[in-house]
């Protein structure tokens, strides 16, 4: 995630030039995630969320690659960095940014506040789409 530390780090993008960009690359992120839903529909079985499990897990592979490349070695600029990890991975996936920011709590050595995400993340969001429901229920 671009936390406020790294957008100090784009002085000469604007607040609403970096909307534009996260949206761009929002708008890719989405539409690869919906082409690639498609195939996999196509091709697997639909008792399984396939299509659904191969973007989570690609897009974690790709936040550790471009979060390696960014971190270490720098190829890739902070405005690079926006448009892809926030805007196309976001579009693409957010379950990779679930996986980075546990892992990086992890790194830090913040080993109860990685399991304490992880745990809150699949709980809350569970019960949340059950409250959801329940809701579209009572209102249907």
């Amino acid at each position: 995630m671009i936390t406020a530390r790294r957008r100090a780090t784009l002085p000469g993008m604007s607040e609403w030039a970096r909307t534009l960009l996260v949206g761009a690359g929002g708008f890719v992120g989405a539409t690869l995630r919906y082409t690639l839903g498609g195939l996999v529909s196509r091709v697997a079985s639909p008792e399984f969320p396939w299509a659904t499990l191969l973007v989570n897990v690609t897009g974690c592979f790709v936040i550790g690659l471009l979060a390696a490349l960014t971190e270490d070695r720098g190829p890739i600029g902070p405005a690079g960095r926006l448009f892809l990890m926030v805007g196309v991975l976001g579009g693409y996936t957010t379950f990779s940014t679930f996986g980075y920011e546990t892992l990086s709590l992890m790194r830090e050595g913040s080993h109860a506040l990685a399991a304490a995400n992880a745990v809150g993340q699949l709980l809350l969001g569970l019960a949340a789409v059950w409250a959801g429901m329940m809701v579209a229920r009572g209102i249907a």
